[in-house]
């Protein structure tokens, strides 16, 4: 049996909330608007999670200054349309609850803190979190091990004990993001994540409901690890 875990950081896009309908559909606008490649639908799920940047250097090979002009409308257009283009999934709520009543939680994404924030209170979820953690509005802090960093810091902030975290997401750089930093994650098997992303994680959650056990240490990582 795991040792209890005294906070869980949790992921936000393919963990908390279904994001990609907005996420793809706003990517693809401004791409086609700006004269850039559109990539196919199965490659813009790519985007959903990771920094937006490292999508337009690895699946549409756009960097640099251009990438920039890619990612200041992509932003501008989501902030007015697409970020409410989403739905939590379902579950989701009631499993952040159950945990929540044992353990801290706090929301760690790849996504700007600012949107994040406004998301989770748009469904009614930010009360469910001592802390929402993310990239800047620039994205010069957007990778994960980053944004991990951040959230502890937070979380030690508000007095939060921090000696042993769990990450829970969907996305390789979940798992990597948070090995950086030594923590342990619960894949959320539900999201974006194809399974030889779950590579180095403790264990998978196959639903909502199976999160709670894991995260708090009631079950057995090693009969769920994948």
């Amino acid at each position: 049996m795991p040792p209890p875990s005294t906070v869980a950081l949790i992921d936000l896009d393919g963990t908390i909330v279904d994001s990609a309908r907005g996420i793809t559909s706003t990517l693809a606008a401004v791409l086609a608007d700006l004269g850039a490649p559109v990539p196919p639908p199965a490659r813009l799920l790519e985007f959903v999670g990771p920094p937006i940047l490292d999508g337009l250097r690895d699946v549409v090979g756009v960097e640099g200054e251009a990438a920039q002009r890619v990612l200041a409308a992509y932003r501008s257009r989501y902030r007015a349309d697409g970020a409410f283009d989403a739905e939590p999934y379902p579950g989701v709520r009631e499993a952040l609850t159950t945990i929540g009543r044992r353990v801290p939680l706090a929301v760690a994404t790849s996504k700007p803190e600012t949107i994040a924030t406004r998301i989770l209170e748009h469904f009614g979820l930010a009360d469910l979190f001592v802390v929402i953690a993310g990239a800047s509005d620039d994205e010069s802090r957007s990778r994960k091990a980053e944004v991990i960093e951040r959230a502890l810091d937070l979380l030690r902030a508000a007095g939060v004990d921090t000696a042993r975290p769990i990450m829970v997401g969907d996305r390789s750089h979940d798992v990597e993001g948070a090995a950086e930093h030594g923590i342990p994650t619960v894949v959320a098997g539900w999201g974006y994540g194809a399974p030889e992303e779950h590579a180095g994680a403790v264990a998978v959650a196959a639903t909502p409901y199976d999160l709670p056990s894991l995260v708090l240490g009631d079950a057995d990582w090693g009969r769920t690890a994948s």
